[in-house]
């Protein structure tokens, strides 16, 4: 994963009009003829195992959860509703979906992967920037005992760059309430360091 990427770049993320018209096209024709699904597949595959995979301790498993991802997106086709947003974002959905249901069974296969740049996004909005090394222990700890939701926005948000837009579509949401949540709950995790330190 790209951490160098600025924040807000929407270059990664971003899906311009003309694809998004290609990628009806494609669902339409794969919702009567699931070889057509094929496409989407190979365009979708790295970016899904990419996701699953940075939130597991398992490359088999990523691998695993990532085809269960494509078959019931393909599955679940013939009822996908184009609601103006990436197809990707649906997917992504599922893959939480998976993800979520695999940490039900077994807790102990979800991992964090932590960069230092993430972390130091993460202080640097909680505004301890000033010296945040006795705090960065901390934060990991909290962050492991986070729900999901919650671990997700900032996994999205600071570890895998997304914008608030884009965390949105995938956690169904707002732009605005993706931010709101961050916010709070980034509010939330400062004040757990600071008075534990």
């Amino acid at each position: 994963m790209n951490q160098e990427m600025l924040m807000e770049n929407p270059s990664k993320h971003h899906v311009n009009q003309e694809r998004l018209d290609e990628e009806r096209m494609i669902i339409e024709k794969a919702k009567s003829e699931p070889a057509a699904f094929e496409p989407l597949y190979r365009r979708y595959f790295e970016d899904i195992f990419r996701f699953i995979y940075q939130r597991l301790d398992s490359k088999d498993l990523a691998k695993d959860l990532t085809q269960q991802t494509f078959i019931k997106a393909m599955n679940a086709l013939p009822k996908y509703e184009d609601r103006g947003l990436p197809f990707k974002s649906w997917l992504y959905r599922i893959a939480l979906n998976e993800l979520n249901s695999e940490f039900r069974k077994n807790t102990k296969n979800q991992c964090l992967n932590l960069s230092s740049d993430g972390i130091e996004e993460i202080m640097d909005e909680m505004e301890e920037h000033d010296n945040y090394e006795p705090y960065i222990e901390r934060l990991t700890e909290v962050m492991g005992m986070l729900e999901p939701e919650n671990l997700y926005l900032l996994e999205m948000r600071f570890f895998e760059k997304r914008s608030f837009k884009e965390i949105g579509e995938i956690l169904e949401i707002t732009e605005n309430n993706a931010k709101v949540k961050t916010y709070r709950l980034l509010e939330k995790i400062k004040h757990i360091i600071i008075k534990a330190a």
